[in-house]
């Protein structure tokens, strides 16, 4: 024994309120994505044009930074599961060895 205790309960609880994360961030991905197709309207001035391309590119990098933290998010939810089958099988396998 490592000195450690893996409460599976409690996993599946962190679990889900990744999955949930997970879910609003990729809703937040399509809004951000949403607007950042769309050109501002700020008139036809040199200047104004330069604004509205600047604040499009701008909305298209705010849209790629919600993307990478849905991945990151979706990533940790993920080993979190994969954690949370190992010890699972874990437990199982030293449960049958101990019936023996």
């Amino acid at each position: 024994m490592t000195g450690y205790e893996v409460a599976p309960d409690q996993l599946q609880d962190r679990i889900k309120t990744l999955t949930r994360l997970a879910e609003l961030t990729g809703d937040l991905v399509t809004t951000a994505s949403r607007l950042a197709e769309r050109q501002p309207l700020l008139g036809t001035a040199p200047p104004a044009q330069d604004l509205s391309k600047r604040l499009k590119a701008a909305g298209s990098g705010l849209a790629d930074e919600v993307k990478e933290a849905e991945r990151e998010v979706r990533a940790f939810q993920q080993m979190l599961a994969d954690i949370k089958a190992t010890y699972t099988q874990t437990d199982a396998e030293q449960a049958r060895k101990a019936v023996r």
